[in-house]
């Protein structure tokens, strides 16, 4: 298959499996290695900046409208000093207090998981089975205590449970959406509200992250890029995490997450039979 064909798979596989509770990561891993495409460029850090980007061009597309209102109730909290029971200034502010856990270990552990983790294929089948799980558990929970508060109702210590969960993401195969997902219903939230505040913190992360990665591109002048393959990479993920956003906050909203349970399970069966196989 060409490389723009397999940049453009990839992409896809990013935007789909990076807000589906389903681990982009461990996909990213395990599809290339299977599948057998070993190009450089496509396992280059400016390739995988880009496909970061694209997911963050999609929840910006997405949740635009979101984030100018939270925007401005931020800036008015400030300016006034005070919160008061606006839901939107309540809001802005448990999301940045969800930041802190995630942009500390996250800026200074990044660069090891990725290192550490990237050809562990029986690791990374650990970590779905592991991820799928904590969101079993979670639906149990679930269906026990009645998950039914909305973001209007979250807290600080929601926030605080929540931005510590998405640092453990960065194992990859435990998702970044699942773990936060299931951590929000633990903490008695709706499925699609959890969701809501999954991506709409996740935004922050993932535009630190892809600027953190992208400074080392700069300084090297954009030296060895292949453009191509590289706007088919975020075409794909852009598009791609359009409908993935879209679809599950409307499916979390009548549907468990049992589909992705089960998904995360059989791919870890798939990577288990291709390391016995080989």
């Amino acid at each position: 298959m060409p490389v723009v064909l397999q940049a453009l798979v990839i992409g896809i596989i990013q935007g789909l499996t990076e807000f589906l509770p389903i681990s982009s990561s461990a996909h990213l891993i395990v599809l290339p290695q299977i599948l057998g495409w070993d190009d450089p460029f496509l396992n280059s850090a400016t390739f995988d900046v880009m496909l970061h980007g694209g997911t963050l061009v999609a929840l910006l597309l997405y949740f635009w409208r979101e984030f100018v209102r939270l925007a401005v109730a931020f800036v008015a909290s400030i300016r006034e000093r005070r919160i008061g029971r606006d839901p939107e200034r309540r809001l802005a502010w448990l999301l940045l207090v969800t930041l802190v856990p995630a942009a500390v270990l996250g800026f200074a552990l990044e660069d090891f998981f990725d290192t550490a983790f990237r050809g562990t294929l029986a690791l990374v089948a650990a970590f779905l089975v592991a991820g799928a799980a904590i969101l079993w558990l979670a639906e149990l929970y679930a269906a026990r205590h009645g998950g039914e508060r909305d973001l209007d109702q979250a807290t600080i210590g929601d926030a605080v449970t929540i931005g510590v969960a998405q640092a453990v993401a960065l194992f990859p195969g435990v998702s970044r959406s699942g773990i936060t997902i299931a951590t929000g219903l633990f903490r008695g939230l709706r499925r699609d509200e959890a969701a809501r505040f999954s991506f709409l913190m996740g935004t922050p992360i993932i535009a630190g992250a892809t600027l953190w990665k992208a400074r080392g591109i700069v300084a090297g002048g954009g030296a060895g890029v292949e453009w191509l393959p590289l706007l088919a990479g975020l075409v794909g993920a852009t598009l791609a995490g359009l409908l993935a956003i879209r679809f599950l906050l409307g499916y979390l909203r009548g549907h468990t997450t049992g589909i992705f349970i089960a998904w995360r399970l059989i791919l870890a069966a798939l990577v288990v039979v291709y390391l016995l196989a080989r």
